[in-house]
């Protein structure tokens, strides 16, 4: 089963399951989580292939969706579940394909579309890093400095490394060889008919109104909500923007 981190909480409201994306965490979540568990209680998952998860040899949303089953089966209920990215893909195809385990989704700034871009480029970046030379994060964030431009995907990046096994916690070449699943999305047919919240970055690019017919076929129930000023990774660039309208769909 995937590792689970329980960040505990109670309360009235039904509980959460925070789902990250493409090469994050669920440590990278930690902010939000603790936040969100006063009220309620929340438990981040790593993906398969990502954190301390098991390795497996496909990343496919269909799989990504049968783990978040087995991980809502052992925790029991029907929850909540945010997912950002890739881990909003695989929430989409789990209220899909399994919408009793759904309470309500939260699809954090990606369609249910398939995407032109790649991120092999960055799988190339972090298997150059020199692991035998990193004695610390930095260490590493300098050898990724010529591959990637961007300082806050260099430290995003370095939080999957395990310096004292001088590993990468992800399963770089089945992400690599996985990737055109990863930026597509599986044809499913179906809906899922309760409340979900598209919530996008202003300045981010992956959710447009040209996916809204797209959207709205699989939620009819769809809702659209943007956070001026942030990206693709809204979360992180304005996580009190980010916090306070989450808490506010879910607590309405």
């Amino acid at each position: 089963m995937l590792n689970l981190i329980d960040y505990g909480g109670d309360g009235a409201h039904p509980p959460l399951l925070i789902v990250h994306g493409l090469y994050g965490s669920a440590r990278n979540w930690g902010a939000v989580a603790k936040r969100m568990a006063d009220g309620r209680r929340v438990v981040a998952v790593d993906m398969r292939n990502h954190g301390e998860s098991p390795w497996k040899d496909t990343q496919s949303y269909e799989d990504m969706a049968a783990d978040l089953d087995e991980v809502l089966d052992r925790l029991g209920g029907k929850w909540d579940v945010l997912g950002h990215s890739m881990g909003g893909k695989a929430a989409m195809v789990l209220a899909l394909t399994r919408p009793a385990r759904v309470n309500r989704l939260i699809v954090a700034d990606i369609a249910p579309v398939a995407y032109g871009h790649t991120q092999g480029h960055f799988i190339d970046a972090m298997q150059s890093v020199d692991l035998s030379a990193v004695e610390k994060r930095s260490d590493a964030m300098d050898q990724l400095a010529p591959h990637v431009d961007d300082p806050t995907l260099r430290s995003f990046f370095t939080q999957s490394l395990d310096l004292k096994q001088k590993k990468w916690r992800l399963n770089l070449d089945v992400l690599k060889a996985e990737m055109p699943k990863i930026l597509g999305f599986p044809e499913i047919k179906g809906q899922y008919d309760g409340p979900v919240l598209f919530l996008t970055g202003a300045e981010s690019d992956y959710v447009t109104p040209d996916h809204r017919p797209a959207i709205k076929a699989l939620f009819p129930r769809a809702r659209f909500l943007r956070i001026n000023g942030a990206g693709h990774w809204l979360h992180a660039e304005k996580p009190r923007e980010f916090i306070a309208t989450l808490r506010a769909w879910l607590e309405r």
